[in-house]
């Protein structure tokens, strides 16, 4: 059975360490304007070039089941469909890019989906998708790209872009934390997106189907212990301080508490109709 959620807003399921990330963004003058003045249209007309010439874009002609996944979580999150790539990488990932709304577009690596089963994938998906309907495009374009310049460019070392890139490395670290739950709203079963998260902590082609996530979910306890000192909670920070997402541990933890709140289950039964085959329509059920 597939669910369509009706009338589903970003703010009906953002993370609230989002909201408040990005408030934080918004208030910097001029910073959305300047993103989109920087990288605008030559940058997404750079990186469909890339697309087209270096990985597989999916349709109903190619590899149809990714197709069917994409168009499935579009119409439960009530999105507009973007292009989805298929791109050969040994790293597992998955990324979104949408600068300007435009041209916006998924990739996912192929070392992920050697990893995650159907459901699985729906859920990277979903995840992704989360990034178009919370608007987080613009933002998570600069954050890339100030990583990248760390690494290169010498005189970038300054206060003021070490401000800007610890506030947009937090932003983006709580931005996942939203588009988890959109993969949650999709699949509807927080051990789905649990699993993906615990093959990225430590999943192969080998291993995967063999993992158990009552286990790593076991982790989060003794993670936790950690931060009951000093030592422990700097050591935490400092472990993190520099990522782009926060630890896999964390995130499933995460999807775990939303999919047993309130909030939750109230989000589902207010958004949602279901639909099974067929055409007809059955009291307050849209079927198909």
């Amino acid at each position: 059975m597939t669910v369509k959620l009706i009338g589903l807003k970003a703010d009906h399921f953002r993370h609230p360490l989002d909201l408040e990330a990005t408030n934080r963004l918004k208030q910097l003058p001029g910073l959305d304007l300047a993103i989109r003045g920087f990288l605008g249209g030559i940058a997404e007309d750079f990186f469909y070039l890339n697309n087209i010439a270096s990985s597989i874009r999916i349709s109903e002609k190619q590899l149809p089941d990714l197709h069917d996944l994409l168009i499935s979580a579009c119409e439960i999150l009530d999105v507009e469909k973007p292009q989805l790539y298929i791109q050969q990488n040994p790293v597992p990932n998955a990324y979104t890019l949408a600068i300007r709304g435009q041209k916006p577009f998924i990739v996912i690596h192929t070392s992920l989906l050697d990893l995650l089963n159907p459901e699985e994938i729906k859920a990277v998906i979903a995840h992704e998708l989360g990034h178009l309907k919370c608007e987080h495009g613009v933002y998570l374009s600069l954050a890339n790209i100030m990583v990248l310049a760390a690494g290169l460019i010498p005189s970038w070392g300054t206060l003021v872009a070490q401000s800007l890139q610890s506030q947009l490395l937090q932003w983006v670290r709580c931005a996942e934390f939203s588009c988890d739950r959109s993969a949650l709203l999709v699949v509807q079963k927080p051990e789905i997106v649990m699993s993906v998260l615990m093959k990225l902590a430590g999943g192969s082609p080998n291993l995967a189907s063999k993992l158990n996530l009552s286990a790593f979910m076991e982790q989060v306890k003794d993670y936790r212990m950690m931060s009951n000192n000093e030592l422990g909670r700097l050591l935490q920070e400092t472990q993190t301080a520099q990522l782009t997402h926060p630890l896999p541990i964390i995130r499933a933890k995460e999807v775990e508490k939303w999919s047993n709140s309130p909030e939750y289950d109230q989000l589902l039964n207010q958004k949602r109709i279901s639909y099974n085959s067929g055409s007809d329509r059955q009291g307050g059920w849209r079927n198909w």
